[in-house]
């Protein structure tokens, strides 16, 4: 790099902070303007075509690397944030329902549109001539595809109607899981559809049609856009059992008007309905929380609503409610089913309200279904947060020509201090697992369990190597052994299982020394290993309390240390008395521990042995002559004669 270019990175802006390289700045620009990732290569190309030097062209690499790992993580909130803003805005359609063909078509677009597919329809399942429907699609050309009925249990939309469960085939001509009909095929084949997703649309256990996402190419739906398009798919349920109860609402009091009372009482608690969902939308739409919702619905229905983990709710009522897709009675109270996807996310319960009408009955399980979709807003945001600090930590340990103060900036986002000193620490279960999918499950409870620490203490931390790797700041007066058997504990009361934990020594600024930091993690792995080899599963520990293995688990072996520790009572009452304490025990171990054969080697009376061999117990205490503590004694007398003066 050129002396003009170092300078004028360094040349500080009227603000203070540094401004952009001319690395930097071309990348800055592309990002600013919102361009395409093809238009990140124009940089290098240029350099190339200029003759610039190799390295000019490698700092320019490494900077559109950076850019585009910003844009896509830019992208990727956009993205969430789009998801979440048509979500809401769907339910404030709901909440204000006019025109059910009009939230069903809002539903399709925005569905589409979230997914970037090609086409998005919804399917309806007709009662009377025994078949399904085309109700509403977005993006399709084909008149024959459009107007399609299809017999049930027919086609991939049969399977989910007749399972109940989301189905997604990525190329539809190939799979074999469902029945294909002549009729169905063509208007598929005029489409030119090849990927579809289906999810279906309950009321209660029943499947009353099919909300579809489709491609003209081979893809891949991922978990989150089946969930994505599940939630749409329980507004747009919920926006045609609306719509019947409208209907219903407007046929009785067309047919009944001798109950002109009864129907000014139902469309009282209906527009009470419909107030309750302005006001969750409201709620939704300026961030409020699960327990603002509670409290909302509450007040409308003038009892004592509380949203409750799965495990602490009745769980015959929750049961019967995630069945039935309805708020069901539990003694005294009402239980609804907080899902989205098919997942179980927890409960809403009103306490001491054993009657309630069904169109209060309708507006505790409409709550129960914007209770889910903040959960999953919440759950999003939390998963973003733990791939951005695992993403780091990972940058940290494998990307070690990383620049020192982009990481230092990416932490800080994060709330973390790199320049302070911190502990790596290994993390693994040790529970066998009865399977790949219960061993699966349980690295991700740990993994979450991890992240959770890590962004409560200010510390990173990411999966790795079958289990968790966490960095973590060392607190004043803290040792590496204390925070490695608190995060043992943490951890396995998180996990409901024993996780063992293994720590390195402390490491001062780890993002200036990526060397060290690397050394520190596998210093704690070997430290996982030994507290396994030596059955003690569910413990934490640092190499200095493993006593003479430490200098074969530690990393920057502190032989000093262990000399000291071992026999530096010894050598300091030689140094003080001027005797030869620690050349009896070196003499001692040579011959066998017999003090007749020492005696000679020294040439001394065998007393004058005995009287020494006792001055060296009260020093070292009575147990010096036991094997493990004897094996530490010969190697840290050997350890202190290779680390003394050279014979002249």
């Amino acid at each position: 790099m050129s002396r003009d270019h170092v300078q004028s990175a360094e040349r500080p802006t009227d603000d203070g902070a540094a401004p952009p390289s001319d690395t930097e700045a071309p990348f800055l620009d592309l990002l600013a303007r919102g361009a395409t990732a093809d238009a990140y290569e124009q940089p290098l190309l240029r350099a190339r075509a200029e003759g610039r030097p190799a390295e000019r062209i490698a700092a320019l690499e490494h900077a559109k690397l950076l850019a585009l790992r910003v844009r896509a993580e830019l992208e990727g909130r956009r993205r969430r944030e789009a998801e979440l803003s048509a979500l809401f805005e769907t339910a404030h359609d709901l909440a204000g329902l006019r025109d059910v063909d009009a939230v069903l078509q809002a539903i399709v677009q925005r569905a589409r549109s979230l997914l970037g597919t090609d086409v998005a329809y919804l399917s309806l399942n007709d009662p009377a001539r025994g078949d399904t429907y085309m109700r509403v699609t977005e993006g399709s050309v084909a008149a024959r595809f459009q107007q399609l009925r299809l017999g049930m249990g027919e086609g991939l939309g049969g399977l989910v109607a007749q399972t109940a469960r989301p189905y997604v085939t990525d190329d539809y001509f190939r799979d074999e899981r469902f029945r294909h009909t002549t009729s169905i095929d063509a208007g598929v084949r005029d489409e030119g559809l090849v990927a579809i997703l289906g999810v279906p649309l309950m009321l209660g256990p029943h499947v009353i049609g099919v909300l579809f996402a489709a491609d003209r190419r081979a893809r891949v739906f991922e978990r989150e856009q089946i969930a994505l398009l599940g939630s749409f798919a329980a507004l747009a349920a919920a926006a045609i059992d609306t719509a019947n109860l409208l209907t219903e609402t407007r046929s009785a009091l067309a047919d009944l008007e001798r109950a002109n009372e009864i129907i000014k009482d139902r469309s009282g608690v209906i527009e009470r309905a419909s107030d309750v969902h302005d006001r969750l939308a409201e709620l939704v739409l300026r961030g409020g929380g699960v327990h603002d919702v509670a409290a909302a619905v509450s007040e409308v229905l003038d009892g004592t609503v509380e949203f409750t983990e799965a495990e602490a709710a009745p769980a015959d009522a929750l049961k019967a409610s995630r069945a039935e897709g309805h708020a069901v009675p539990h003694r005294d109270d009402w239980i609804a089913a907080v899902t989205a996807g098919g997942e179980l996310l927890g409960a809403l319960v009103l306490r001491g309200h054993p009657g309630l009408d069904p169109v209060d009955q309708r507006t505790l399980e409409r709550a129960a279904m914007v209770t889910s979709l903040l959960l999953l807003a919440r759950r999003s945001a939390a998963e973003a947060e733990q791939r951005v600090r695992g993403e780091l930590l990972d940058d940290l340990l494998d990307a070690r020509d990383r620049d020192p103060r982009l990481l230092r900036d990416r932490a800080a986002r994060l709330g973390a201090d790199l320049d302070a000193t911190h502990v790596v620490l290994a993390a693994r279960l040790d529970a066998a697992a009865p399977d790949a999918d219960h061993e699966a499950d349980a690295r991700r409870r740990l993994w979450s369990a991890a992240s959770h620490l890590a962004a409560t203490r200010q510390g990173l931390a990411a999966a790795r190597d079958g289990g968790t790797v966490l960095l973590l700041p060392l607190a004043p007066g803290d040792t590496a052994t204390d925070l490695a058997r608190r995060t043992a504990r943490h951890l396995g009361t998180a996990v409901h299982e024993p996780v063992t934990v293994g720590a390195s020594a402390p490491v001062a600024h780890p993002a200036a020394d990526p060397e060290a930091l690397v050394a520190a993690y596998e210093e704690g792995r070997r430290c996982l290993d030994a507290l396994r080899l030596l059955g003690r599963a569910g413990d934490g520990a640092a190499a200095e309390d493993f006593g003479f293995l430490g200098l074969l688990l530690a990393g920057d072996r502190d032989i000093g240390g262990f000399v000291e520790r071992t026999i530096g009572q010894v050598v300091a009452y030689d140094a003080r008395r001027g005797t030869d304490l620690v050349r009896t025990l070196d003499a001692y171990y040579a011959c066998g521990m017999s003090p007749a054969r020492t005696k000679d080697a020294l040439h001394v009376h065998v007393n004058t042995v005995a009287q020494r061999l006792e001055r060296v117990g009260r020093l070292l205490g009575d147990d010096w002559q036991s094997p493990a503590r004897a094996l530490e004694i010969q190697l840290a007398l050997r350890l202190h004669r290779l680390a003394g003066p050279a014979p002249s």
